[in-house]
C-alpha cells in the first residue's frame, strides 16, 4: 500500500512539473511576442510622427513649423546617436559609460520633446513664439551633446579599426617578404646540412682514434688477401688443444 501511494505521489509530481514547465514556456512564448508586437507598434507610430513633422515642418509656415522643425531635428539626433552608442559597444564595452550619460541625457530629450508636442497645440501662438528662442537654445544644447557623443564613438570605432589595419597590414609585409626569399635554394641548404653533418663525425685534430680506426680492415668476399709468407727461421705453429 504504501509503495502504491508512492508511486502516485511521484507520478503526480512528474505531471505537476511538465504542466509548470509548460505554463512557463507559454508565458515565455507570449511575453517574446508581445514585445515583438510592442516594437512593432513602437516603430511603426514613430515612424507616422516623424513624416507628420517632417509635413508641418515643409507645408506650414510660423510657429507650427518651427516647433516640427525642433523636434525633428532633435528626435534625429538623440536616434542616430543611440543607435551608434549601441552597436558600438558590442565590440567596445568601454562604451557602457557614454551609454549611461546618453540615457540621462535623454531625459532631458524627451522632456523637451514632450513640451514642444504640448506647444504644437497651444492656441496662444504669441506666447509660443516668444518662448521659441529658449526653447531653441535648450534643443541646441542636447543636439550638440548627443552629436558629440555619437561622433566620438565613431572616431574611436574608426581609430581602432586602422590601428587594427595597420598591425595587419606589417604582419603580411612580413610574410610576403619571407615567401619571396628565393636567395637560398633548397639544394643549398641540403648540402650545408650534410657539410654540418659530416664536420660532427671528424674528430678534432691530436684525439687519440678510437676502436674502428685502430681496426684493420677485414678481407672482402670477392678479394682475399694472399697468405702471409713463411721463413726458415720462424717455429712451426703449435696446434691448438682442446683439453
Amino acid at each position: 500500500m504504501e509503495v502504491g501511494a508512492l508511486v502516485i505521489i511521484f507520478a503526480l509530481l512528474v505531471l505537476f512539473s511538465v504542466l509548470g514547465l509548460g505554463a512557463w514556456a507559454t508565458a515565455k512564448a507570449v511575453g517574446a511576442a508581445k514585445r515583438g508586437v510592442d516594437r512593432t507598434i513602437t516603430q511603426a507610430r514613430r515612424t507616422v510622427e516623424d513624416t507628420t513633422l517632417k509635413a508641418k515642418s515643409l507645408g506650414q509656415i510660423g510657429v507650427t513649423a518651427s516647433l516640427a522643425q525642433l523636434r525633428l531635428d532633435l528626435r534625429t539626433s538623440m536616434r542616430a546617436t543611440q543607435q551608434a552608442l549601441h552597436d558600438g559597444v558590442r565590440s567596445d564595452p568601454s562604451l557602457k559609460e557614454s551609454i549611461g550619460l546618453f540615457e540621462r541625457l535623454s531625459a532631458h530629450g524627451r522632456e523637451l520633446d514632450d513640451e514642444l508636442r504640448r506647444l504644437e497645440q497651444e492656441p496662444d501662438r504669441k506666447r509660443t513664439a516668444e518662448m521659441l528662442p529658449e526653447l531653441r537654445e535648450r534643443a541646441a544644447k542636447i543636439k550638440q551633446s548627443a552629436d558629440s557623443l555619437r561622433w566620438a564613438a565613431r572616431e574611436r570605432a574608426r581609430r581602432f579599426s586602422e590601428d587594427e589595419l595597420s598591425s595587419l597590414s606589417e604582419q603580411i609585409e612580413v610574410e610576403s617578404g619571407a615567401l619571396r626569399d628565393w636567395s637560398r635554394e633548397p639544394v643549398d641548404d641540403l648540402a650545408a646540412a650534410a657539410a654540418a653533418w659530416d664536420a660532427a663525425q671528424t674528430p678534432p685534430p691530436g684525439a687519440a682514434p678510437g676502436r674502428d680506426a685502430q681496426a684493420e680492415p677485414g678481407p672482402t668476399a670477392l678479394n682475399p688477401s694472399a697468405p702471409a709468407p713463411s721463413y726458415p727461421w720462424q717455429k712451426a705453429p703449435r696446434p691448438e688443444t682442446t683439453t
